[in-house]
């Protein structure tokens, strides 16, 4: 077999993998128990708590996110390095240990004093929006990173020669030159804050109309062997991360510092 059959074939490979598993969801869809679900107002407060969690999330990473990977992108300082591997924490450590964490923090004296004089995380919608926030932060930052590293240095070099000082250059020059890759970043962080279930679990629970988001609905439906309801909230699950990826392609079509 020749090198291109070969790799085409292993391209092609992921799509039949991914899709078998697809079609077999497919397998069990039920019209009927889809026109139940869309009365059922548990799944309607799910897909809202998933949704506005997953904003609130995506936007807290992304203050944060795109001055931090600016500066990793461009600057070089002492904890550098160390700020590098902390950024693939969520990658190589499984999300419901980054939610046990969580937990373990707010039981020291700081979390205490937050718990009773700031918010309770505990089973409530705040946890979710942590656990999110603590789960797509390093990988926001790492694809922030990765649109500013795509942008030439020159461009700002000239804007700081014709006398724009470091912020003018970063407002009127990096940005608007970043903003197609950073709106698409903005989109699958969102997607990937949308899909997350462990720490989220761990931290807020799956309290029914309080904190369960699409992710906890599915694993309780599975729970209770309930395979047609499942597939039900997996398809509008995938229904949705497949909009932004696809919206994150269009984005993306172009150059981004075009």
């Amino acid at each position: 077999m020749k090198v291109k059959q070969l790799v085409i074939s292993s391209a092609i490979s992921i799509l039949i993998i991914y899709g078998i598993l697809i079609a077999s969801a497919f397998y069990f869809f039920n019209s009927t128990t889809l026109r139940e679900s869309l009365s059922d107002k548990r799944l309607y407060s799910a897909v809202w708590i998933s949704v506005s969690a997953a904003s609130i999330a995506t936007l807290l990473a992304v203050i944060i996110s795109i001055p931090a990977a600016y500066a990793l992108s461009r600057y070089s300082f002492r904890l550098k390095p160390a700020v590098d591997i902390f950024l693939e924490l969520p990658m190589i450590i499984s999300p419901a240990a980054l939610g046990a964490l969580i937990l373990i923090f707010f039981q020291t004296p700081l979390g205490n004093f937050i718990r009773e004089n700031c918010m309770d995380v505990v089973y409530a919608f705040s946890g979710i929006v942590l656990a999110q926030f603590i789960t797509v932060l390093g990988i926001s930052t790492r694809m922030m990173k990765a649109v500013f590293d795509e942008i030439p240095v020159r461009y700002e070099n000239i804007a700081r020669t014709l006398g724009a000082t470091h912020s003018q250059t970063f407002f009127k020059v990096s940005l608007p030159l970043a903003r197609k890759g950073m709106l698409s970043a903005v989109v699958l962080t969102w997607a990937k804050a949308i899909g997350e279930f462990g720490a989220t679990i761990t931290v807020a629970g799956s309290m029914a109309l309080k904190t369960e988001t699409l992710p906890t609905a599915i694993f309780m439906k599975l729970s209770m062997a309930d395979i047609k309801g499942t597939v039900i909230i997996i398809l509008i699950l995938f229904s949705i991360s497949v909009i932004m990826l696809v919206l994150a392609r269009l984005i993306l079509r172009t150059k981004i510092y075009d």
